[in-house]
């Protein structure tokens, strides 16, 4: 867990921890399922696909690593965006959205926000990426990590 010295925790623990991220989560998800551009993308959503971003994204900014021990790790998270076919519009809406609400509900602190709206910026253009028709996953290696400094080089 990288912290900034001026900030002085981690940035899973600025960003408030699970709690704050499911909250995010939660909150985000009923946007996406009610926006017609991005509902389709979702068609089969269960609540358990929330539970899954929320492990996600802890993992990603220096939580406990659960995605990476109980659901596959980044192999298995970059499979469940094959062959979605996402456009450059449901990934720049998508990336709008979440970064909207991350204003909303995450604390009001201008380097975690922007850190946080690059890592979607990232990462959603890698999801659009291997979710295109017959994109290979290939080996992505450990579930990256993203703090203060934006992608750790682990």
């Amino acid at each position: 867990m990288t912290e900034q010295p001026e900030h002085g925790r981690s940035f899973y623990d600025a960003v408030g921890g699970e709690e704050a991220l499911r909250r995010l989560i939660d909150t985000f998800y009923d946007q996406v399922l009610a926006d017609p551009l991005l509902s389709p993308v979702f068609a089969h959503f269960t609540p358990t696909h929330v539970d899954h971003v929320v492990v996600w994204l802890t993992e990603v900014f220096g939580g406990p690593a659960a995605y990476s021990e109980r659901l596959g790790g980044h192999h298995a998270l970059l499979g469940h965006h094959a062959g979605l076919a996402i456009t450059e519009e449901q990934r720049a809406r998508w990336a709008e959205l979440m970064v909207t609400t991350a204003r909303k509900e995450l604390p009001d602190d201008a380097l975690l926000q922007q850190r946080f709206g690059e890592y979607i910026e990232w990462g959603t253009r890698i999801a659009l990426a291997v979710s295109q028709p017959g994109a290979e996953v290939g080996d992505p290696g450990p579930v990256p990590h993203w703090g203060w400094d934006g992608l750790a080089q682990d």
